[in-house]
């Protein structure tokens, strides 16, 4: 496909952008669209997965018939196999007629599947036989149906490591991933990101009678220099608000308004803690990057460092024996765990024990607490059961019945 055909291709779906990976994913599409092989679209949420199904349907022989999208994700567990498969009248509670399902409403079309990944696995088995063979049957029926249907997936998430805990079959994603296409997230189309700015503040403003926003070279840097991790989605409802909050209707004298870098500052998403990719792939990699599942194990060793880096901390300052919870184990102290590592002070000349240390806390919490054993423990960072164990004499005996 040369660059012209390419250009008449993306204004056909209005798509901005001129990366490279990208223009390679729509011309890998067009190239795979006249086959009936299963596709796989890989990429994060909001890069345009539907956009490039669409792309594959029109340029096969099937563009006369049925697109169906259809969002994995967001259909009930359990009433997937009834809108994949459709039902018959009686099948089950509700079932007050017969009702097709979307694979008998995309015969002779393509059915997108997106967020593929959430089907359940046995979902995923009818799924297969699908695939094999074009057989299925509705809920609530044994008659064997036919489909003639081109199946197109994608996911947003990590398909490998789904098969390495077992959630998704092997099978069925040798049956999908006969084609695979992957779309770059936002991140890495530096150069297309304040152009597809251009085209949304554009279209707002021709809806609304409103003044285009234009940025200045620093404000571009702002715009470019943030990962966007909704990707186009987000950069679209950003641009749509800064339009709006940034522009006035059109007059004579003014069309265009032109931001810069401080005002669109004050209008840039803010984050909380670290935002991670949704997808990981062999071209992240080679650039020495790791995988999502990695960098979320990290983050949670991170986390429980600072934690008992705060225990310590106020075992210090309290005069405390300091408890480290086992490295194997969660932070806090599981019923199960009978023993406690601890970290003693050298004796001092007039050094208390250990044990009576502790019982002196003990007391403490519970006359804080007016005898709760469970305030106690929380403010002893220990289970109850420990606390138990280790209370003074006086706390063990049971009271009298009155």
């Amino acid at each position: 496909m040369d660059s012209q055909e390419l250009q008449l291709l993306k204004n056909k779906f209005d798509i901005i952008g001129n990366d490279p990976a990208f223009n390679r994913a729509l011309e890998t599409a067009v190239k795979f669209a006249p086959t009936d092989l299963p596709v796989l679209i890989t990429g994060e949420s909001g890069t345009g997965k539907e956009n490039l199904a669409k792309i594959i349907h029109q340029y096969s022989a099937r563009r006369n018939n049925k697109f169906v999208p259809v969002n994995c994700g967001a259909i009930p567990s359990g009433t997937v196999d009834s809108e994949l498969f459709g039902h018959v009248k009686g099948a089950f509670t509700g079932a007050t007629e017969n009702r097709p399902g979307f694979f008998e409403e995309a015969d002779k079309g393509t059915i997108f599947l997106d967020e593929i990944g959430e089907l359940s696995p046995a979902t995923q088995v009818k799924l297969l036989r699908v695939l094999q063979s074009g057989e299925y049957m509705k809920v609530g029926s044994t008659k064997v149906e036919h489909t003639d249907v081109r199946i197109v997936c994608a996911t947003n998430v990590n398909l490998d490591f789904a098969l390495q805990k077992g959630t998704f079959r092997q099978d069925l994603y040798y049956r999908i991933n006969a084609a695979q296409l992957r779309l770059p997230p936002l991140r890495e189309r530096k150069d297309d990101i304040y152009l597809l700015f251009r085209k949304f503040t554009s279209d707002y403003s021709e809806k609304y009678g409103m003044c285009k926003i234009s940025l200045s070279h620093d404000a571009i840097d702002v715009l470019t220099g943030y990962r966007w991790p909704g990707n186009i989605r987000q950069l679209m409802n950003f641009t749509f608000a800064v339009t709006a909050l940034e522009s006035q209707k059109i007059t004579p004298t003014s069309e265009r308004i032109v931001l810069d870098a401080a005002t669109l500052q004050l209008h840039m998403p803010r984050e909380e803690g670290p935002v991670l990719p949704a997808v990981y792939s062999a071209a992240d990699a080679q650039a020495g990057g790791i995988s999502v599942d990695e960098k979320e194990l990290i983050y949670k060793a991170l986390r429980d460092l600072k934690g008992e880096i705060d225990t310590i901390k106020a075992a210090l300052a309290g005069g405390a024996a300091i408890r480290i919870p086992s490295s194997t184990h969660p932070a806090h102290d599981p019923e199960w765990q009978d023993a406690e590592e601890q970290i003693q002070e050298e004796p001092q000349p007039r050094e208390l024990s250990i044990k009576k240390t502790e019982e002196d806390n003990i007391r403490r919490a519970l006359e804080k607490y007016n005898g709760n054993r469970k305030l106690a423990a929380e403010e002893l960072e220990m289970s109850e059961r420990t606390l138990y164990r280790k209370l003074p004499e006086e706390y063990k005996k049971k009271p009298k019945k009155k």
